[in-house]
């Protein structure tokens, strides 16, 4: 059995009688140096240290010997290793003695609801997954330089506003709390951040909606228009943690909704231009989207991570890339694309009449100054073809 024990930044004093007790009786606790050195001289057992990396330590533990201690940072299923170990021996092998989270205090240092407010790691991901168009979160630091970076993402994407709390060494006896702004600690940010320190973060301006407006988007005039992209979303039908191919992603609209619009999707947007590739990313990066910009469909498709569903928004007169983009597609994968010229259209009604699915053709109109008047000013037609993979 392999029993993870939980452990705050109050170190033995804070832990539950049941906690304690298992340390007391343990013979190896594996932990990183910072847990370890919380435990006191009551505790006898050999320490080992974590590696780095730990996973090929981890395969190695021996789930049905003798048990094995673990001590980890508060809750260890609160983006912790008691999650890992659960997935990799089974519920019946791992055993999880959870402290207060360090995402619990915060919230009570703030006065949020817990359930009001996201949780995001960037532990092992990168500061710009963090940025959010409105909302509260407690953001986990990788170290005392996130609190820094974050700031400067988000005030290079327009939160400047956003009211950040950094809060250091919670429950310890060397807490430590800091308020301000993203742009204020973006330009002076103090030099004396301690590694143990997360992140209370509002983001202003709130501007939490369901489809973005196209000025959202650094563009070049290749984008998915609002009214198109919400029918086309509805038509990919993204689920919670699902990936999307964006193929002829243009400024990548439609691969940042995908990513907004559930818990853990994802994106990989595949963009011949090069300046165009440069927008997918600072839109990705604006709206906290993790997108992999790739270069030209179907040349990029080798070694991508498979997709559950693939837009095909542009180069469908490309010779192949339809009939490329179908054999990615997974068994009750979708794949949805839109057509505006007459020969992409052309191909598209084709594949209708080979493979079935469901061909739309939406014509939108937007009111325009006509004279003393207003009329109608239509755009282009557009023609989308929709099949899942059977």
């Amino acid at each position: 059995m392999i029993i993870v024990v939980g452990i705050g930044a109050d170190g033995m004093p804070g832990l539950s009688n049941t906690s304690r007790d298992e340390l007391l009786r343990a013979t190896i606790i594996y932990g990183s140096s910072r847990q370890l050195d919380l435990l006191d001289d009551t505790v006898l057992a050999e320490r080992r240290r974590w590696p780095s990396p730990v996973l090929p330590t981890l395969e190695t533990l021996p789930a049905d010997g003798l048990d094995v201690h673990i001590v980890a940072s508060g809750d260890p299923l609160m983006h912790g290793i008691g999650g890992t170990l659960i997935r990799m021996f089974g519920t019946d092998k791992v055993r999880v003695l959870p402290h207060v989270s360090s995402v619990t205090l915060a919230c009570a240092r703030m006065g949020w609801n817990v359930h009001d407010t996201e949780v995001i790691s960037l532990v092992t991901s990168e500061p710009a997954t963090a940025v959010r168009r409105g909302g509260q979160a407690i953001v986990l630091s990788r170290n005392r330089t996130t609190p820094t970076v974050f700031a400067n993402m988000l005030d290079t994407h327009g939160r400047g506003d956003s009211e950040l709390t950094v809060l250091e060494e919670l429950g310890g006896p060397r807490e430590r709390r800091r308020d301000g702004t993203a742009r204020g600690w973006a330009a002076d940010p103090p030099a004396d951040v301690a590694n143990l320190n997360l992140i209370a973060v509002r983001y202003l301006p709130d501007e939490r909606v369901m489809l973005l407006p196209d000025d959202a988007f650094a563009n070049d005039g290749q984008i998915t228009k609002y009214g198109i992209r919400a029918v086309t979303l509805a038509a990919l039908a993204p689920r919670p943690g699902q990936r999307l191919w964006d193929v002829g992603a243009g400024s990548g609209s439609i691969a940042v909704e995908w990513c907004r619009s559930g818990r853990g999707c994802t994106a990989v947007a595949f963009e011949l231009d090069e300046n165009r590739r440069r927008n997918i990313g600072f839109n990705a990066a604006a709206s906290g989207a993790s997108i992999e910009v790739r270069g030209q469909a179907p040349d990029s498709f080798d070694d991508a991570p498979g997709p559950a569903a693939v837009f095909l928004g542009g180069g469908l007169t490309r010779p192949g890339l339809l009939d490329a983009c179908l054999a990615r597609l997974p068994t009750t994968g979708r794949l949805v694309a839109n057509a505006v010229t007459v020969e992409s259209e052309t191909i598209l009604t084709q594949a209708y009449s080979r493979y079935g699915g469901e061909l739309h053709r939406f014509e939108h109109s937007h009111g325009a100054p006509l004279g003393g008047f207003t009329g109608w000013r239509p755009q282009y037609p557009v023609t989308q073809w929709v099949v899942s993979k059977r």
